[in-house]
């Protein structure tokens, strides 16, 4: 009887914490979840009608834009707010306010580039037109805020801030945070630089052909005008080569990994406006998507828009020398705001360059296209109203950058390129090396003409691909610099769609989950190669050897060859870098790495290995005894997938203690995507790292615009409880998308915003 008691009490206490437990999840993170059906009084001037579909899409039906972007502020705020104030905290420099010193160093990067005080800058000049449409934005993202501040997401709860009304401001400075997240090249310059210190000049360059990627040899490069050359995909194909004979456009952009994710759908209706596609929160309008008449589609162009000018630079003075004359650079104090610690101050020394940066006893000038006065501009209300090609680049004329590709369709037929952005004109530019500002000689000669920048318009072979290569041709008028991506994508599209007809959305998605790598099946065949000129003695070098020999390329989960070349790469890399600049092998990064790698074995130069077979064969043993010593003796159990392996973590909800996470995990879900396993690499289509890949998945079909296709990588939601968290992870883990309805919506639910 008392074992039978004792029981009963310990069934009751667990129950009762588990009640409460489940009061205090609905308190938290039950109660902030959005309205989706009913009436909201707002500040409109006519009713709007928002239809959710299956996946939470709001469909918004506005009378005007004012109305229309009050609304789309207002629903990605009830969805992502937390997520906007965290991008606009990360890009203004004041994470460390409510995250504490954990956030200090990243704020302290982002205070050197003066990134708020530039987007108030921006804010002064951008276009009047612009400026309003990001105005109605925030005013919708107050009214969220205003009318929820005791219902906030679970973050504020747990960091105990509430968030401060939205500016247009605060959108210029996501704008930026992107720019910056794109374009970020100066640590390639240092990490050269480094190099360069200590190594053979003739080598580190051949590793860092990145100011035009023509350095190569033709096998390595596309052919000119046969492409439009952070990783992603994007191509359009012509009637020809489709089921419906209407063109297709296809779009992945490869972006580092977060929960949410970085976009959020929407699809906006107004009477000159019919656009849907993604948005990023925290700014208007559609980023990536399609209207009635056109499509259109982005990937990162990596042309370069920063320079680093050495400075004679008095650290106690501010004075420096410029031309042969002493100037005065002019201090900015950041005080920046640090939870449960002291404020911690930072000055800035602004030159005719930019803001000074200290490595080691040199001082460099960063200037960056984003920062120069009077640049910014947001075109995207003005693309998603495009109605045909001349419309569609006149907008995209005014896009400032991060620079794009920009991929076309419309439905009359036309498929068309267009790269994009403020690209500086430079003088005797010496690639990435950083120069001498004192001499002036090496000045940006303002921006390269819109007119002038690489473009094609219905190519005769009804195919355009652009997967962060290089478009510009080794005769363009201008200097050329940027860390391109190699071949291997952008040719393995090609291949995959050249010859092709009926194609179909669910066929160009095919291509998208493609994970063959051209350089890793060049690289097995290589090792090889080798192991039949120089016969190792280890009986593991056979037998991976004997694995690779037959193996087709593809970068699968489950399977051992991609793991023993992707290791063997690292070690041969490092091994190249290692004869360029001794000791400094660990630091060599580019994105056309593989290229080069690939460039160096076919060619075989003097001066860098006494026997190339005898070199890889060499890193090849060395692969194998790290992935022994991570997977075991047995080879052929080696898992590629279980190398690499996918986390997306939830920024708090990962840090919870496990026993609460366990609990969560049980009574409703995961506050985390993973750990799963990943096929893919950085030269497969299908482009995977640990931290970055497809962002989303479109396939339009411009014959029917419902048999369209789109896929976000988790969901729609920010909010843990939402059924929209992570209801799209199953469908873009084994690419299978869903409908993206334009014409025919299915709602699951209508809200109303009425005039107050």
């Amino acid at each position: 009887m008392r074992l039978n008691r004792l029981l009963k009490y310990i069934n009751i206490t667990i129950a009762l914490a588990v009640l409460v437990i489940a009061l205090a999840v609905y308190w938290f993170a039950g109660r902030p979840l959005p309205q989706t059906s009913g009436t909201i009084n707002a500040p409109v001037s006519q009713k709007v009608t928002v239809a959710f579909d299956a996946l939470g899409e709001p469909h918004i039906d506005a009378a005007n834009d004012n109305d229309l972007l009050f609304a789309q502020g207002y629903l990605t705020a009830a969805e992502r707010l937390w997520q906007m104030e965290a991008l606009r905290r990360l890009a203004g420099g004041d994470l460390s306010e409510v995250v504490g010193p954990g956030g200090l160093e990243s704020d302290q990067e982002v205070r050197r580039l003066r990134m708020r005080r530039v987007a108030e800058a921006h804010y002064t000049t951008m276009p009047a037109q612009d400026r309003a449409a990001m105005a109605a934005y925030a005013r919708g993202v107050n009214a969220f805020i205003d009318t929820h501040r005791d219902r906030l997401p679970l973050e504020f709860t747990i960091l105990g801030f509430d968030p401060r009304p939205w500016s247009v401001v605060d959108s210029i400075l996501i704008g930026l945070h992107m720019f910056r997240d794109l374009t970020t090249t100066y640590p390639d310059e240092i990490r050269k630089q480094k190099m360069l210190a200590g190594g053979d000049r003739a080598k580190v360059d051949f590793l860092f052909p990145v100011r035009t990627g023509h350095e190569l040899p033709p096998a390595l490069v596309q052919a000119p005008g046969a492409d439009i050359q952070r990783g992603s995909n994007a191509w359009a194909v012509s009637g020809s080569h489709t089921a419906s004979g209407k063109p297709m456009l296809s779009n992945d952009m490869h972006l580092e990994f977060s929960i949410p994710g970085i976009w959020y759908l929407v699809h906006l209706r107004a009477p000159d406006l019919n656009v849907a596609g993604v948005s990023l929160p925290g700014e208007p309008g559609v980023i990536v998507g399609h209207n009635d008449r056109i499509g259109w589609g982005l990937t990162n162009l990596h042309y370069d828009v920063q320079d680093l000018y050495i400075e004679k630079f008095d650290d106690r003075t501010g004075r420096y020398e410029f031309r042969g004359q002493v100037q005065q650079a002019r201090p900015e104090r950041e005080l920046i705001p640090v939870k449960n610690a002291p404020p911690v101050e930072l000055i800035n020394w602004i030159t005719i360059h930019g803001p000074i940066r200290a490595e080691g006893n040199l001082r460099w000038a960063l200037r960056w296209a984003a920062a120069e006065p009077g640049s910014f501009q947001y075109p995207f209300i003005e693309i998603n109203r495009a109605r045909n090609w001349q419309e569609f680049t006149r907008a995209v004329s005014r896009f400032p950058g991060p620079g794009q590709n920009f991929v076309y369709a419309d439905v009359d037929g036309n498929i068309g390129y267009h790269a994009s952005g403020k690209l500086p004109i430079r003088k005797n530019y010496e690639g990435d090396v950083p120069v001498d500002g004192a001499s002036g000689n090496f000045e940006w000669q303002g921006f390269i003409p819109f007119e002038q920048l690489p473009s094609s318009f219905n190519p005769l072979d009804g195919l355009i691909v652009t997967a962060n290569q290089n478009p510009f041709p080794p005769d363009y008028p201008y200097l050329v610099h940027g860390n391109f991506a190699s071949h291997y994508r952008s040719r393995q599209i090609r291949d995959m769609l050249t010859g092709r007809k009926g194609l179909r959305p669910e066929n160009t998605l095919a291509v998208q989950k493609d994970v063959y790598s051209g350089f890793y099946r060049y690289l097995a065949q290589t090792l090889a190669a080798a192991n039949d000129h120089h016969r190792s003695g280890r009986s593991d070098v056979a037998e991976a050897v004997a694995l690779l020999r037959d193996w087709n390329g593809q970068m699968d989960k489950d399977r051992p060859e991609p793991l023993i070349a992707a290791l063997t790469l690292q070690h041969f890399q490092r091994a190249v870098a290692d004869v360029a600049s001794p000791g400094n092998g660990a630091i060599y990064e580019t994105q056309m790495a593989p290229a080069v790698i690939e460039n160096l074995l076919r060619t075989r130069p003097p001066g860098w290995f006494r026997d190339y077979d005898d070199a890889i064969l060499r890193s090849l043993a060395d692969a194998l005894d790290e992935g022994q010593r991570m997977q075991g003796r047995n080879i052929k159990k080696w898992v590629y997938g279980r190398y690499f392996e996918l986390l997306i973590a939830h920024p708090i909800g990962h840090r919870f203690p496990e026993w609460l996470r366990a609990t969560m995990r049980w009574m409703y879900h995961d506050f985390d995507i993973g750990p799963v396993p990943m096929s893919g690499s950085s030269t497969s289509v299908k482009q995977t790292a640990r931290k970055l890949g497809p962002s989303m998945r479109m396939n339009l079909d411009f014959g029917d615009w419902e048999r369209s296709l789109m896929n976000l990588p988790i969901g729609e939601s920010g909010h843990w409880l939402s059924r929209h968290y992570q209801d799209q992870w199953n469908a873009y883990y084994s690419a299978t998308s869903f409908p993206m309805q334009f014409r025919k919506v299915e709602s699951k639910n209508v809200l109303e915003f009425v005039p107050q």
